[in-house]
């Protein structure tokens, strides 16, 4: 029993270390990303990267309306209104009506949105072949555990983000 109590022990400090490594990474990431920006030219609009993931999410499913990057995003209907303003106000994004629908307002990346998208989509491919050459060292059995643990892990985040905890509780 106590080895079952410590190995939950160190699994817990490994997690907060992870959540804060996390968050440093992050930071970088969003550091990283405006080098790029700047190498290229490209004028960054905040220092929040959910705007550059709007960006993503409109220039993968173009053209895409209001209501369509709030479900893919996962985001309340008022942060993407406050986002998609703003990149409209820097030229990252445009809207326009299709044909059958004047009422609809869809959304689709100008040049310099493009641009932003592109960018992203280069260091997520690095990030993905970085990752999957990373796991390459364990076995289908282990990597199964690891999935698991992930799902679940994942789950639960997600109904924290959705508020089904009480203030007590951790992910």
């Amino acid at each position: 029993m106590e080895f079952q109590n410590h190995s939950k022990g160190h699994l817990y400090e490994q997690y907060i270390r992870m959540l804060h490594l996390n968050e440093l990474y992050t930071e970088h990431e969003i550091n990283l990303f405006r080098e790029q920006a700047k190498k290229l030219q490209i004028d960054m609009l905040s220092n929040n990267i959910t705007s550059v993931h709007v960006i993503d999410c409109i220039g993968d499913h173009e053209p895409i309306n209001h209501t369509g990057i709030t479900k893919r995003m996962n985001l309340s209907k008022a942060s993407i209104t406050s986002i998609s303003s703003k990149l409209l106000e820097t030229g990252f994004i445009m809207k326009n009506q299709l044909n059958n629908n004047r009422k609809e307002i869809y959304f689709s990346l100008t040049d310099k949105g493009r641009q932003v998208y592109q960018l992203h989509q280069k260091m997520h491919q690095a990030k993905e072949d970085n990752f999957y050459q990373f796991i390459e060292s364990y076995s289908e059995a282990e990597l199964q555990t690891i999935g698991k643990f992930m799902s679940d892990l994942l789950a639960r985040a997600e109904e924290y983000s959705e508020g089904k905890f009480n203030g007590n509780e951790d992910i």
